[in-house]
């Protein structure tokens, strides 16, 4: 059981970390006077620091890519062997995180004909919604209803965290939203907050800061007019750990949230990993067996729409 023993410690370590780290960080700018920073290794996930650079350090643009820990060094050791090899792309940017495996719509009714009477016995219904728009307003009215939704489009996401292709989607506007998904999926410590998937150019309306998070890296403080729009997704400090979408790198999420938009005023959505008590979802057939096992409400993968009729 945590105690406010536990939460001092936590809160110490942090406090102690953020010291050393930015007495770093401002003695690497007065020695090499270059305004870009890029940050790799575990410490590099400390997402609560790095959203802290711009107000402690000298730096103005700060860059973290997907997955900035240990296991990420393999980016680096693949662009090692690149550039001895000819055709090399010196210009790429590294601005989207969508890398693994995907699957079509085929492989998708595939599975969903395998779990067919296990569907039927749960009282799902099952729809294939060809045009994205009809599917991205269905989905962002499921989740203004107060459901808990499935997401899995695409790619799925290099690195540890869920960037809008393993996700589960929820509305950031309701206070009871958090107690909802870990009475329904995720059973997690109530410290641990939700993150809000925002539209890039509505950042600077919503947060204190202004810069692209593109990989969730990044915890900003949310404008205290704002915080209580979006219960779900402010921690208790204020704070938000967000994940700024691009139309150029996930058009489908980024059109899911518009029409969220559209729907609540709100840009954002409540983000959270598609996964219950195991990794994160990458198989169809993971992200069936996650639905079907949990109170999970709608499930939208590729183009087909299930929901429970009744839970």
């Amino acid at each position: 059981m945590l105690t406010d023993h536990h939460r001092d410690i936590a809160h110490s370590i942090q406090a102690m970390y953020e010291k050393a780290f930015f007495h770093l960080l401002n003695r690497l700018h007065q020695n090499y006077a270059i305004d870009n920073l890029t940050l790799a290794g575990g410490c590099a996930m400390n997402s609560v620091a790095n959203g802290k650079v711009y107000r402690n350090t000298a730096f103005k643009r700060v860059y973290i890519q997907s997955a900035a820990g240990d296991a990420g060094g393999a980016i680096g050791a693949a662009f090692v062997i690149a550039q001895q090899l000819d055709g090399y792309n010196r210009d790429f940017v590294m601005d989207h995180a969508y890398w693994g495996s995907s699957f079509s719509d085929e492989q998708i009714s595939q599975v969903l004909n395998a779990k067919s009477e296990e569907l039927k016995v749960q009282a799902c219904q099952i729809e294939a919604i060809a045009d994205e728009a009809t599917l991205c307003q269905r989905t962002a009215q499921a989740i203004a209803d107060g459901k808990v939704v499935g997401w899995f489009q695409g790619r799925m996401e290099w690195g540890p965290r869920a960037l809008g292709n393993r996700s589960i989607i929820c509305d950031p506007r309701r206070a009871d939203m958090k107690e909802i998904l870990n009475l329904k999926i995720k059973r997690r410590e109530s410290f641990r907050p939700f993150a809000p998937s925002i539209l890039r150019e509505a950042v600077s309306e919503w947060f204190e800061e202004d810069d692209e998070v593109p990989f969730m890296m990044k915890v900003f403080q949310i404008r205290e007019d704002k915080r209580s729009k979006i219960p779900a997704v402010t921690h208790v400090d204020g704070s938000g750990r967000l994940q700024t979408v691009f139309k150029a790198t996930n058009a489908r999420y980024y059109h899911l949230i518009e029409e969220f938009h559209k729907l609540s005023g709100v840009p954002m959505v409540l983000n959270t990993s598609f996964n219950e008590n195991e990794p994160v979802v990458c198989k169809p057939e993971e992200a069936l067996d996650c639905f079907l096992r949990t109170k999970m409400d709608v499930l939208v993968m590729g183009n087909w729409f299930i929901r429970r009729s009744k839970n």
